[in-house]
């Protein structure tokens, strides 16, 4: 995933053309364990950073993953909530959650590459 960075909450952000795609990280779904519920935003949901965006619930755990930059939800993984198991078996690519227009120009450089990420989480840094 070329066009993807990292978060330290363990969110990654695809950048598309005029979107950005959240979703969490494979290391995230493995710390959540079987997810079982999942309740994302609605569309049009305006959001500041650090707005929670995604409620989450397993069998180990339920948590929020906040939104890191200030947008608007365009477009929400539906799929996601008949099938929340999706987070566990394709947390990167079908496990999706939302699209959002970003208020202001992307910056990537305040987030993680892959290998940044990588380093992060071995680190323990979770």
């Amino acid at each position: 995933m070329e066009d993807v960075v990292y978060t330290k909450e363990h969110e990654w952000l695809k950048v598309g053309s005029d979107s950005i795609t959240v979703g969490v990280t494979d290391h995230a779904q493995q710390q959540l364990g079987d997810v079982v519920y999942v309740e994302l935003p609605d569309l049009e949901t305006e959001f500041v950073a650090g707005d929670e965006a995604v409620i989450i619930e397993s069998v180990k755990a339920a948590g929020e993953i906040t939104i890191p930059f200030d947008g608007v939800v365009v477009e929400i993984n539906e799929t996601l909530v008949e099938q929340p198991d999706l987070l566990n078996t394709a947390p990167q690519t079908e496990g999706w959650m939302f699209r959002v227009v970003p208020k202001d120009k992307f910056d990537v450089s305040k987030f993680m590459n892959l290998e940044e990420y990588l380093a992060y989480v071995q680190d323990g840094e979770q």
